[in-house]
């Protein structure tokens, strides 16, 4: 049997398909603000375990409410699942009296794999900081959650991407 396509197409055939079947569905690229700036220069606030990097920024669209808006990306593990995000306030004797949540729990990020999540929070009005804790599972070690948090993610001086 005699092949019709010449092989350089045939290679440029399954370059392609290979590409296509390798893309990640669920990735998602954040416009930069110039070249190789991003993420920093895109987002004010940041965080990271050797598995993953959470970059957000806080915006307060009308008095009472927060808004937490940014991406967490894989950076260590071959699979990081169900991602879960809690925004929660706290008022001066740490005690949490208003709380927001995201999951990201159809998603599965792939190293370098890049997801956005947005937390909105309506202040209870006696909060003195906001704090934002996070959790996931490795691959396929689903027995038990890393879990992690910033405190006082809002704050003009900590967590500052740079």
């Amino acid at each position: 049997m005699r092949c019709l396509l010449k092989p350089q197409l045939w290679y440029a055939g399954m370059t392609v398909l290979f590409l296509a079947a390798c893309s990640p569905m669920g990735a998602v690229q954040v416009p930069a603000s110039g070249p190789g700036s991003y993420p920093p220069a895109v987002y004010t606030h940041r965080v990271a375990t050797p598995d993953v990097l959470v970059y957000w920024n806080c915006t307060q669209p009308e008095p009472g409410v927060v808004e937490v808006d940014g991406v967490v990306q894989d950076i260590g593990s071959p699979e990081v699942r169900y991602l879960e995000l809690n925004l929660v306030g706290a008022d001066s004797r740490n005690s949490s009296v208003s709380q927001a949540s995201a999951s990201l729990s159809d998603a599965m990020l792939t190293t370098n794999q890049i997801a956005p999540f947005h937390l909105q929070l309506r202040a209870a009005g006696s909060e003195q900081r906001l704090d934002l804790y996070y959790q996931y599972y490795l691959d396929s070690r689903l027995d038990f959650p890393i879990r992690n948090y910033a405190r006082d993610v809002c704050s003009p001086t900590q967590h500052l991407a740079r």
